[in-house]
């Protein structure tokens, strides 16, 4: 009895795991028409963000970050509209000129909790 136990038990577990598993609802997918003003705002966000890839300054800043200009096109091209809206949106959230003391206390920051992670595992004396 005990060997049947010991040997019936992964089946056991099985078996609650395959009924645990059906009886979770599942969700259908749901298909819907898709409005003129939706359309034309994912297109609208698109062509917004092919402006800004086009201009000189970006266009230096890509390549002194080892980019290549054509290739950031294609991967504006191969984005869903959800992932272009969500893009543009923190765009217009950008300050005009940056906050470049933000930006150095950052970096000094992480510096400095390097630095001291590396002191006290013994990596620099």
């Amino acid at each position: 009895m005990v060997r049947i136990r010991r040997e019936g038990q992964p089946v056991f577990i099985f078996m609650v795991l395959v009924a645990v598993s059906i009886a979770l609802p599942c969700q259908y997918a749901l298909a819907a028409l898709v409005s003129t003003d939706a359309v034309a705002d994912g297109a609208g966000a698109r062509g917004r963000l092919v402006q800004y890839l086009a201009r000189e300054d970006v266009c230096t800043a890509l390549a002194a970050q080892g980019l290549d200009p054509e290739e950031a096109r294609a991967r504006v091209a191969s984005l869903t509209d959800a992932e272009v809206r969500q893009l543009v949106g923190q765009l217009d959230q950008l300050p005009a000129g940056g906050d470049g003391l933000a930006v150095a206390i950052g970096v000094l920051v992480i510096v400095v909790i390097v630095l001291l992670i590396l002191k006290y595992t013994g990596m620099l004396r």
